[in-house]
């Protein structure tokens, strides 16, 4: 794959604004609306477009604030499909595009883990993204014994965690079930590696139930921008979900991540930085803004002010709401990041309570680029020219309205500038998305 831009988009059928299920044109039934999934999946693949993403977390959330619970919020997750599930049948329905499932290292097993993404990568022809996390959302802990560890504790067993599934998608050589019927051979005993782990948190002996993947491993992705987000994603991951509300702290970040590759054998092309952004794209800047006003006219400031105290994890109903924020600095165990941004942008922009709560009704801290076709795919090009990022991750306000726009007005412009590619080329997603094989260290390729 030459250098071109990495598109990437939510499979959310509530759609990314607070209010975004409530448009006219939104779908009219989606809680576990399989259909509705495969539709957006369809769409996005049209578009040719990289991977489909599935956010995910392990509690209903918002259930001590009922107004935003009852709104549902496009993170509450009161109805979701369990990812890796969903992206099997989404699998079934596809052909290109790849397949972004997010999964816990705080409350998953390594075996059992890795065992689901190798299923996938099979079923899918080499199209599994693990979405790696730590779990940032205390409350899932009620589901899990009831206590949320650290962040160094949870990053300490999310490094272990990765190694011990790597270990495992190299159980077996590429070569290893010869299915010879006229010798009676099915497998190769000699083709088969035993991990026998013996770690601070984990002891799995191995080997891995499933044949080696497609992919070697499946695309290995993560979003922490904490000091030990980045030094785990600077090890392990191939790609890495950023959070930056201008250029320049985009900039900083591959600067700073990809500068701490080297100390782990890696080059900086090995990982794709690939920022979130609100997209609202249509055929003109006023129908672009009129549909944000529909929007926005949907939700009261009250549900504003519970959305936004719940993004920064601090309660604003005391403040006043054409007040300026509450200073936001300090760390929460949790998405310190997203606060700290939210926090930024608002002291940066003189904004009140009121207007960053407006600015980020459409679900989350990522900058908003709302205009023509062309108006978006320049700063989109803008931002992708200047070595801000390897491509974005796009967020639209409701659906299918949003990606539909997205993939007949912003795609074509993005391809007619030479910075999107025309079409799927890759064998595997990792060789669409310019990513190496992973060798088995336990195998030479001599043998293979």
């Amino acid at each position: 794959m030459d250098n071109r831009m990495i598109l990437v988009t939510g499979v959310y059928p509530v759609g990314g604004h607070l209010a975004g299920w409530r448009h006219p044109t939104a779908y009219p039934d989606i809680v576990m609306n399989l259909d509705a999934m495969i539709d957006l999946a369809r769409t996005a693949e049209r578009g040719k477009l990289q991977a489909l993403f599935l956010a995910d977390g392990n509690a209903v959330r918002q259930m001590d604030k009922t107004a935003l619970f009852e709104a549902s919020a496009p993170s509450d997750r009161p109805a979701s499909f369990e990812p890796t599930t969903l992206m099997a049948a989404i699998s079934q329905h596809t052909e290109h595009i790849g397949l972004f499932a997010t999964a816990t290292t705080t409350y998953e097993q390594p075996y059992l883990l890795a065992r689901k993404f190798s299923s996938l990568d099979h079923l899918s022809g080499g199209r599994a993204i693990w979405n790696v996390v730590t779990t940032s959302y205390p409350g899932d802990a009620v589901n899990f014994g009831g206590a949320f560890p650290e962040k160094t504790d949870r990053y300490k067993r999310a490094r272990e965690f990765v190694e011990v599934c790597k270990g495992l998608w190299d159980s077996w050589a590429a070569d290893a079930f010869p299915q010879d019927k006229t010798t009676g051979q099915f497998l190769d005993s000699g083709r088969v590696h035993t991990l026998d782990h013996h770690g601070e948190s984990f002891t799995v002996r191995g080997p891995l139930n499933l044949a080696r993947s497609p992919q070697g491993y499946p695309v290995l992705f993560m979003a922490g921008q904490s000091e030990s987000g980045r030094e785990l994603a600077a090890q392990h991951a191939d790609c890495l979900f950023s959070v930056a509300q201008t250029k320049e702290e985009s900039i900083e970040v591959v600067r700073d991540i990809k500068g701490r590759m080297a100390k782990y054998g890696r080059e900086p092309h090995e990982l794709k930085i690939i920022p979130g952004v609100r997209v609202n794209v249509a055929q003109s800047r006023a129908e672009a803004l009129a549909l944000y006003r529909e929007l926005n006219a949907l939700v009261s400031p009250a549900l504003g002010v519970q959305y936004l105290s719940s993004m920064v994890k601090e309660d604003l109903a005391p403040y006043p709401l054409d007040g300026p924020l509450p200073d936001l600095s300090a760390e929460v165990n949790g998405i310190t990041s997203r606060r700290q941004s939210v926090w930024e942008m608002a002291s940066r922009e003189n904004l009140t309570i009121r207007q960053t709560y407006q600015r980020l009704l459409a679900a989350d801290d990522t900058p908003p680029f709302t205009g023509t076709e062309a108006e978006v795919a320049d700063e989109l090009e803008d931002w992708f020219r200047s070595g801000a990022c390897d491509g974005f991750m796009l967020s639209v306000p409701t659906l299918p309205l949003g990606l539909e726009r997205v993939v007949d007005l912003l795609v074509p412009e993005l391809q007619r500038r030479g910075i999107f590619h025309d079409d799927y080329s890759g064998a595997t997603l990792r060789e669409e998305l310019g990513l190496r094989v992973p060798s088995n260290p336990h195998f030479t390729p001599q043998m293979v």
